[in-house]
């Protein structure tokens, strides 16, 4: 593939964080946007000089101008869309969370593999360049006994919730809750860093008749035990903290941005910051392009296996804490 021309599914706020990226970034361009509504397409397109905007899905995914489809909608949608996205012979990028259930993220990927397909899921975290500082300062902490994070931040959303609105992000019906989309980054970056837990229990405050609203999930590593807080109906400090017997790692603004990495051991304080800008989508669009581009399979493999862990790990966590979504067995 010589260059990826995106059409994209979605029109919210985290598509103009991508293609605000898109349009900086070589070797990726957009080429059609689609939306529900004609008005949203249209403005969509025009805001980012696209001159196709589509309301009909099937024609959308027919348009041989484009080779990849960035997915962007509620997260019920997303298996279903990316599903008929690779079917249609379309590369997939598709947003976090993934999918709901783990047999539909491991359908997603066997269909990809058979059609010889890229299928990634658009999380900044891996592709940070203060991840990898992170990974490499990791072992002069010595063994980890203790991992706490949060990352809470107030929902204008949550204000439509108190009027009695149900809103997707918190509406089991669209897969929606803080689990599912704010906690999800820490989640995620503890698989990414140490693997699946052995165990792991979601304990969620359920406003009544939707979906979590903020929770704390503790996940069980054998030798160390992992701690973390999402929240979208209060305000917080948001880190990442990493603490062993020879001394600690905090992450300044939590696993979703990886401000500032500091490491603090008993004869030493370093702060490290490879990421001289602030939008971390940036970095994110940039590395996808350069891995899809060089065709570097072996890295869209790893960060496979870290989405699959994270679907699965998640999804076993609600479904104990009582949070089911239609669909779930």
């Amino acid at each position: 593939m010589e260059k990826i021309r995106l059409g994209t599914i979605g029109s919210g706020k985290i598509v103009h964080s991508i293609l605000n990226g898109v349009m900086e970034t070589d070797g990726i361009s957009l080429e059609a946007v689609y939306s529900r509504t004609n008005a949203k397409a249209e403005e969509l397109a025009a805001k980012y000089g696209c001159s196709k905007a589509y309301t009909d899905m099937d024609m959308f995914l027919e348009d041989k101008d484009i080779n990849t489809i960035y997915i962007a909608s509620p997260n019920s949608l997303h298996y279903y869309q990316a599903k008929k996205a690779l079917l249609a012979g379309k590369n997939v990028i598709c947003e976090k969370p993934f999918v709901p259930r783990a047999k539909e993220a491991l359908d997603l990927y066997k269909i990809s593999n058979e059609k010889k397909l890229y299928l990634i899921e658009a999380v900044p975290t891996p592709y940070l360049p203060n991840y990898m500082v992170l990974k490499r300062e990791l072992h002069k902490i010595g063994k980890i006994k203790l991992v706490m994070s949060n990352y809470s931040q107030y929902s204008s959303r949550y204000d439509q919730v108190l009027s009695g609105e149900k809103p997707n992000i918190f509406n089991p019906e669209y897969a929606g809750g803080c689990l599912m989309d704010i906690n999800f980054y820490n989640i995620y970056l503890n698989i990414a860093l140490f693997g699946m837990p052995e165990r792991a229990e979601y304990y969620p405050n359920i406003y009544p008749g939707l979906s979590d609203t903020s929770g704390i999930m503790v996940m069980d590593y054998g030798d160390f035990l992992s701690q973390n807080a999402g929240a979208k109906d209060t305000w917080g400090i948001n880190f990442f903290q990493i603490e062993g017997e020879n001394g600690y790692i905090y992450v300044e603004n939590g696993s979703n941005t990886l401000s500032s990495v500091k490491v603090v051991t008993k004869n030493s304080s370093e702060i490290f910051n490879e990421q001289p800008e602030s939008d971390r989508w940036k970095y994110e669009i940039r590395k996808l392009t350069e891995i899809i581009l060089g065709n570097n399979r072996a890295e869209i493999d790893k960060n496979a296996e870290i989405t699959i862990k994270t679907v699965e790990t998640m999804e076993n966590a609600r479904k104990k804490a009582g949070i089911v979504f239609p669909g779930d067995i």
